[in-house]
This record gives C-alpha cells, structure tokens and sequence, in this order.
C-alpha cells in the first residue's frame, strides 16, 4: 500500500538509503565535515546534520576533531566508529588456523594463529575453531559475543547439497557430515563458510588488482594449486562448490591422474603444482636448492630465477611460465575473462617477469587473451578475503537504519 513504512520512496526508506551512502563514503573517504558529506551526497546542510546526529546517536559515527589547517574556519569532522562492529576471519590449512578480528572499518585488531601439525587432529575440529577465534578475539580485547559474523576458509569447499567438504581430503578432521551442525552449535554468531581461493578473489576484488573488473579469474599457487571465477561480479560456485579446482584439470604433458579426488592431484597439479617446481629445478641442473615447504622453496626458486637472464635458472622460469599457460589456455578458452589475476607465492616470486612470459605463451595458446597481472594482497590474503567477506555481510546488517 502506497504510503506504508518501509515502502521504497516513503521518507523511512529515503532516510536509511541516505545513512547507508554517509557511511559507506565515511568508510571510503575517512573523517569528513558535514558540509563534505552534504557535497557528496546532494544533501542540504540542515538533511546532512539530521542524518549525523542520527547516525550519532545510534552508535554508528563519532565526531573526531575538526579540520584545522584548512582555509576558513575549522568544521568538526565525522568518522565510522570503530566500535560499532566487529567481525572474525580464519584461515584453515593442514598445519594451521589462523584467525584475524576487524573492525567495522576493516582494521585488523587481534591476531593469532593455533598449530594444527599432524594427520590426526590432537583435539576436534570445533575445539580448534573455537580456540582460534577465542585466541584472535582475547588479542583484540573482546570477547566472543563481541563478533558478529565469522567467516572460515578451507581449502576444497562445503557442498550445499550435502554439507560434507569436498575436493580437500587432506584436511584431518574436516569431513563429519554433522561438523557444521557442531559448529553452528558452538558459536553464538553467523557462521559462513568459503574456498579459500575464492576468498583471494574476494580480497583482490575489494582491495587489490581485480578493482573495477566484473569478470576475472584468479589463479592461485601456493600449498595447491586452484583458481576461482568471477562472473558479473560475483563468485562462479558450480552446483557442488567445486568450480575452480582446476588442479584436477587433465593437462597434456602428464599422465591422465584417475580417481582424482582420491589422489588429491591431478594432471595441472603435477604439471605447475608449487611441489613441480623444485623437481625442474632439479632436472635442469641448478645446485643449491632452498630447504622448506615445497611452496616456500617453489616461492624461492622463482625468485631467484626472475633475476636471471640466461642459462637453467631462465629455462627454468620459462618451463614454468608454458605449463602454467597450459592449464590457463583452458580456462580462458571456456570463460574469456577480461583480466587473469596471477596470486599465490609460488606466482608473485616472479613479479612482472614471470607475468610477461606467462602472458606471451598464453597468447600463442589460447583464442582469448586476457591481460595478466600480478595480485596485490599479499599478507595472508585468504584471511583478508575472509575478513572482507564478514565484513560486507556486518555492514548490510548494521548499517540498516530503515527499522
């Protein structure tokens, strides 16, 4: 009924559509004067400071000092509050958990990462999530019923027909069909679940090199190797989460890999894996191979062989770049995505180097050809995606202003 609260266009709805533009250009722009926030948003002076002192009184801006140093007189400036929100990431692999609390602004305030070593988990999975988080959340001087949404990212991906995870059965303990029933049991807040490849296309699309692009694929190479798929901006899922397990892909130059889910490779895995590059190295000759996690020493092998010109170290840099344009050939051919967004140690090691070569092969291999560039998130940029993810969803829900 026309007239009714809550209708688009009715004063309520006009008010919470105004709040909402204040605060995502606070988040965007930092302190701002009302008289700022009026130019930025068509509002007169007089619409400006109701809607300040609104969002004032509901916790959600704080005044924060004036702009002093500035032509004509000093105007008081307004922020987001940090404290209206908080929101919780964790990044799950093998060995490790790492959890990371945010503010509402984004700002990282407590860390903390809790050792997993070992293929039988020594405490249950919800007791490691539960420690993770309480850990992170100690660190920021909050408490758990602080957080309101929490984000987790594993390797593989929850089917949502099933609730089991798939595509990653080398993660101990993860597998119980019941584990997020447990989960949801044990945590007082919203809990989502993602790939955690899909969570660095999250962190580039919003803070890095996919900035501005609707259609990308990121491909990632570091403990594994994956890509996620971005169509019209949002993530490409596929109907059981497994959309950009490319590691399984049968690639030429390897044998088929059959059963692939049981091996955990597969044909683009051996071929580009981080764990193929120290076997090239070795093959080539090249002596005084780093020691490490083979993700760590593929990371140190091709940075290393970026800084060659000649010889094996830039054979190896070019075997590299063809296989990975090998699988990569495939996916642009079936996507032709406007940018690929090389991330992952084993990849950025090779800075624009790497890139430029990939990019030469790729064209010779593929009808589309996308432009390649190197990823920009590079601390823990699964957590970040995580992190990026809990907070939009925090955001939309406390930033509602309109009930």
């Amino acid at each position: 009924m026309a007239g009714t609260a809550g209708t688009p266009g009715t004063p309520r709805v006009l008010r919470a559509m105004n709040d909402r533009a204040a605060l995502d250009l606070l988040l965007e722009h930092g302190p701002l004067s009302r008289t700022r926030i009026g130019k930025l948003t068509g509002l007169s002076k007089p619409t400006a400071s109701q809607l300040l002192a609104r969002l004032e009184s509901a916790g959600l801006v704080r005044a924060t000092g004036t702009s002093e140093g500035r032509p004509g007189p000093s105007a008081q400036l307004y922020s987001v509050d940090p404290a209206a929100a908080y929101a919780a990431g964790l990044d799950v692999t093998p060995g490790r958990i790492r959890a990371a609390v945010a503010d509402i602004t984004g700002r990282t305030v407590g860390e903390y990462e809790l050792p997993t070593p070992g293929r039988r988990p020594a405490h249950p999975v919800v007791q490691q999530v539960t420690d993770a988080l309480d850990g992170a959340v100690k660190a920021a001087g909050l408490a758990r019923g602080d957080v309101h949404r929490l984000v987790i990212g594993t390797p593989g991906a929850f089917d949502p027909n099933t609730g089991r995870l798939r595509y990653a059965s080398h993660l101990p303990g993860w597998h119980s069909p019941a584990l997020l029933d447990e989960l949801a049991a044990a945590l007082p807040m919203p809990v989502e679940y993602e790939n955690d490849v899909n969570l660095v296309a999250i962190a580039e699309q919003r803070l890095g090199a996919a900035r501005g692009h609707a259609d990308f694929v990121l491909l990632w190479n570091q403990e594994g190797l994956g890509a996620a798929l971005v169509l019209g901006g949002r993530l490409h899922r596929g109907w059981t989460g497994g959309a950009g397990e490319v590691g399984f892909l049968p690639v030429p130059g390897t044998p088929l890999v059959r059963q692939v889910t049981k091996a955990n490779s597969g044909g683009y895995q051996e071929l580009a894996g981080s764990q193929a590059v120290p076997r090239l190295a070795r093959e080539l000759g090249i002596e005084d191979l780093p020691t490490g996690p083979h993700e760590e020493v593929a990371a140190e092998l091709v940075a290393r062989a970026a800084d060659h010109t000649t010889g094996p170290h830039r054979e190896l840099l070019r075997t590299y770049a063809t296989r990975l344009a090998t699988g990569l050939a495939s996916l642009v051919s079936v996507l032709d995505p406007e940018l690929v967004v090389l991330s992952g140690a084993a990849l950025t090691a090779g800075g624009e180097v790497l890139r430029a070569l990939v990019q030469a092969e790729l064209e010779e291999l593929a009808a589309p050809r996308p432009r390649l560039v190197v990823g920009d998130v590079r601390e823990h940029p699964v957590l970040r995606g995580a992190l990026e993810t809990a907070l939009a969803a925090t955001r939309d829900e406390v930033f509602d202003t309109s009930h």
